[in-house]
């Protein structure tokens, strides 16, 4: 059963604090984006051209197309964000995917780093473009997405399990360079109903599509919580960790998951898929 839809306005930061949203255009994204503007947020979206042509985002938005890989591109789309918004206060990274499932015998160099770099390279680039323009704001925060994958592994997810245990250590790191003014915290999701269980947005997956990464049957008999999560369990801890509420958490991760972690520890024949999409 689909829960109801969360009440936001209890979460969000301060309105009228500017966020940029890299990946703004996919499952978890758009709900994001949506929750912020409906509470007073401007908003600034950076995703690729075909994903902002496939799930076009609120006109109230400001919206820059951007390869979060490019280092060159990166710097554009945060600098005409921050022209756009007038002040950059809080950076939300999403960007990233997951190839098919390969076997690490059978997987390239090339496809394990172009993982790695959709994941991480992102977070990176990102943060250290928004890092002097939320500095100049008087501070705020980053929340980056990680995943329950990085912290288990699952047989053919290598790359991705390895560039999510990066981004928490990215984090961490961050967390400790740029306190107090910046606080940096992630999220870590188990599986979410976004379209990136069939492929990704942009990437060929559709919501509702049938799932290409997991037994999503067979995953619902492993969670405690006894469901899937959708985008709101997901979008509600992000704006917590973004809030006052939240002004003593930083390089802290939030494994937002049903209690699936918990109950499976270190297991990882599960049939479970984690999103950032």
């Amino acid at each position: 059963m689909t829960p109801d839809r969360l009440d936001m306005t209890r979460l969000a930061p301060a309105a009228g604090q500017a966020l940029v949203v890299t990946g703004g255009c996919g499952g978890i994204g758009s709900r994001l984006v949506q929750a912020a503007l409906e509470n007073g947020l401007p908003v600034a979206i950076l995703d690729l051209p075909h994903s902002i042509a496939e799930n076009p985002p609120p006109d109230t938005a400001a919206v820059f197309e951007c390869d979060a890989t490019d280092e060159a591109q990166v710097q554009a789309a945060m600098a005409a964000a921050h022209d756009a918004l007038g002040a950059v206060h809080h950076l939300v990274n999403l960007a990233g995917f997951a190839n098919c499932a390969t076997p690490v015998a059978d997987l390239t160099a090339d496809d394990f780093h172009e993982v790695l770099d959709g994941s991480v390279r992102s977070t990176l680039l990102c943060s250290r473009a928004a890092i002097p323009l939320m500095q100049a704001s008087g501070g705020g925060s980053i929340v980056n997405m990680s995943s329950d994958l990085g912290f288990i592994g699952r047989s053919g997810y290598a790359a991705y399990a390895a560039a999510k245990a990066a981004v928490v250590s990215l984090t961490r790191t961050l967390a400790a360079e740029l306190a107090p003014a910046i606080r940096v915290n992630a999220v870590s999701p188990a599986a979410v109903d976004t379209a990136f269980l069939s492929g990704g947005t942009g990437r060929g997956g559709r919501q509702g599509a049938t799932s290409a990464r997991t037994n999503l049957e067979a995953y619902v008999k492993t969670v405690p919580l006894g469901r899937i999560a959708v985008p709101d369990d997901v979008v509600a801890p992000i704006l917590f960790l973004m809030s006052d509420a939240a002004r003593y958490l930083t390089a802290q991760v939030l494994h937002i998951n049903g209690g699936w972690l918990d109950c499976v520890g270190g297991t990882i024949n599960q049939p479970e898929a984690s999103t950032a999409d």
